[in-house]
C-alpha cells in the first residue's frame, strides 16, 4: 500500500503530470505528415511550456527558443520533452486546425490522476461530494480581429464586437485557497450555426461532459442566478448533481414569496467577533407555478457586520436555492458551500489574468480553432500549477523562499530557465530553494580544457 501511495504521489509531482499531458496529446489525430513536419505532440507541448513557464508573449518564447545550443533549447527537452520547437507562426498554424473537444483529455487524465491519489478525498465536503462552482468570463474582445467561431454584438452605430467567453467548473473547497479547474466550456458559435452561443447553453453541454468524464464522482455544483430554472434544474437531477444555486428576486419572486408566507421557517444564528449571521430556511418549496412539481429547499443569510473603528453595521444578504435537505446542523455548512462559489472568479479567472498567465492577452487568434486551443493549454498549465501548490514540497519550498509571492516564483523561474542548463524539476526547484545554482554547460566545457 505505501508504495502505491508514493508511486501516486510521484505522478502528482510536475514531471509525472506534464509526462500524462504529453502521452495524451500524442493520442490526438494529426493530419499533417510528421517526416516532413514538427510532430503535433511537440507543439502542443510548446504551448504548455509557453503558459507554465509564464512567457509574456508568443514571439519571446520563440526568440528565446530558437538557439540550438542555448539553455532554454537544452531545458524545454530535459523539463518538457519537446525534441523540436515550433516557430512562432508555426505552432499558430498547426494549433488553430486542432479540435479543441480533445484538449480537454489531458484536464480529465490529470484529475482522475488526483483523484487516484487521494487528494479528491480530502477535498470532499458535505457528506462525501465534492463543490464544483461554475462561472464565465469573457476573456478576448475586438473589433477586427476575430475567427468563424466568434460571437458578435452588433452596435447602433453598425460596427461589429467579436468577442470569446469561457465558462468553467472548478473544484472548491472553503477550507483550502487552491482550486482545481474540471472542465472548461467555450461560448461561441457552434458548428453550423450563425447565432450566438450563450452561458445557459454552454453550461447544458458543460454538465453533460462533466458526467461523462467523471461518471462516479459525487459532485455539488453551485451556479449563480442565472441557472435557477427548470431545465437546468431537471437536467442537474437527471446526471445526479446536487446543486446550490442562487436565488434572486426577481427571477424567483413565486417562489420567495410563497416561502416567505410558510409559518414556522427555521432559523439559526451564528456570531464571529463582529459578524452576525442569521440563516433562515425551509424546505421542500415548489420553483413556480409552471413547474410545481419541481421542489427545491430556499436559504437565506443575513449578515451584519461591525466596523471596528467607527461601530458602523454593514448589512448583507444572500439567498440560495438547493436540493440537499437543511437542518439545523448542517445549515452553516451549505451556506459556507455556497459562498464558495466566489473562488472560481477570485482563485480562478483572476489569477489567469494578473498572476502571469496572461488570460486576456491575445497569443494569437487564428481563423478556427486558434484562440480556445490556447485557452485550453492555459487552463491546463494552471491546473497543474494548482496540484503542485497543494502538494508538491519542493514547490512549496520555492514558493516560500520567494515571500510567498507567485509573480517572483514566476520571474525566478524564467530566470533559471534563460541562464542555466537544467536537466531536473528537481534541480530547478533546489536552485530557488538553496540559492544553488546548476552548472552551466559552458563552464564544464572551459574547466576540462
Amino acid at each position: 500500500m505505501e508504495s502505491k501511495q508514493i508511486k501516486s504521489r510521484k505522478h502528482l509531482f510536475l514531471p509525472g503530470l506534464l509526462e500524462r499531458a504529453r502521452r495524451t496529446f500524442g493520442k490526438i489525430k494529426d493530419n499533417i505528415d510528421q517526416r516532413t513536419t514538427i510532430n503535433l505532440t511537440d507543439c502542443l507541448m510548446s504551448g504548455m511550456a509557453m503558459f507554465g513557464l509564464k512567457y509574456p508573449s508568443l514571439l519571446q518564447f520563440d526568440n528565446q527558443g530558437r538557439d540550438k545550443d542555448s539553455p532554454v533549447t537544452h531545458n524545454l527537452h530535459t523539463l518538457y520533452g519537446i525534441q523540436q520547437i515550433p516557430s512562432d507562426t508555426y505552432l499558430r498554424e498547426r494549433l488553430d486546425e486542432v479540435g479543441p473537444r480533445d484538449l480537454q483529455k489531458p484536464i480529465n487524465r490529470i484529475i482522475a490522476q488526483l483523484q487516484r491519489g487521494k487528494i479528491l478525498e480530502q477535498y470532499q465536503y458535505h457528506d462525501g461530494y465534492c463543490l464544483i462552482a461554475l462561472d464565465a468570463s469573457g476573456y478576448f474582445s475586438s473589433t477586427q480581429v476575430h475567427c468563424d467561431n466568434c460571437c458578435e454584438k452588433h452596435h447602433k452605430d453598425g460596427t461589429v464586437t467579436f468577442y470569446h467567453q469561457m465558462l468553467a467548473a472548478v473544484m472548491v473547497n472553503p477550507a483550502y485557497p487552491t482550486v482545481f479547474p474540471m472542465m472548461i466550456e467555450p461560448i461561441q458559435k457552434q458548428d453550423g450555426k450563425t447565432k450566438n452561443d450563450c452561458e445557459h447553453s454552454a453550461a447544458k453541454r458543460l454538465l453533460e461532459n462533466l458526467r461523462t468524464a467523471h461518471p462516479h464522482l459525487k459532485m455539488i455544483v453551485v451556479m449563480d442566478g442565472l441557472y435557477a430554472d427548470s431545465a437546468i434544474i431537471r437536467l442537474l437531477k437527471k446526471l445526479k448533481f446536487h446543486f446550490i444555486i442562487t436565488a434572486k428576486e426577481d427571477d424567483l419572486k413565486y417562489l420567495l414569496e410563497f416561502y416567505r408566507t410558510l409559518p414556522g421557517r427555521s432559523e439559526v444564528t451564528e456570531s464571529d467577533t463582529n459578524i452576525k449571521r442569521t440563516y433562515t430556511y425551509a424546505n421542500q418549496i415548489p420553483l413556480n407555478a409552471s413547474h410545481s412539481d419541481i421542489e427545491v429547499n430556499v436559504l437565506e443569510c443575513s449578515e451584519i457586520k461591525t466596523m471596528k473603528k467607527n461601530k458602523k453595521q454593514k448589512k448583507t444578504y444572500f439567498c440560495w436555492i438547493t436540493d440537499l435537505p437543511i437542518n439545523d446542523k448542517n445549515v452553516i455548512r451549505i451556506a459556507k458551500g455556497a459562498r464558495a462559489r466566489w473562488k472560481v472568479e477570485n482563485e480562478t479567472f483572476n489569477t489567469l489574468k494578473n498572476q502571469g498567465y496572461q488570460f486576456e492577452h491575445n497569443f494569437g487568434h487564428g481563423n478556427k480553432n486558434l484562440n480556445v486551443v490556447f485557452a485550453y493549454l492555459m487552463f491546463t498549465a494552471f491546473l497543474i500549477d494548482q496540484i503542485q501548490e497543494y502538494s508538491c514540497k519542493y514547490f512549496k519550498a520555492a514558493l516560500k523562499a520567494m515571500w510567498s509571492t507567485r509573480k517572483y516564483l514566476w520571474e525566478r523561474i524564467r530566470g533559471m530557465f534563460f541562464e542555466y542548463f537544467i536537466d531536473t524539476w528537481e534541480q530547478l526547484y533546489a536552485g530557488i530553494i538553496d540559492g544553488i545554482k546548476p552548472i552551466r554547460l559552458g563552464d564544464v566545457i572551459k574547466n576540462t580544457s
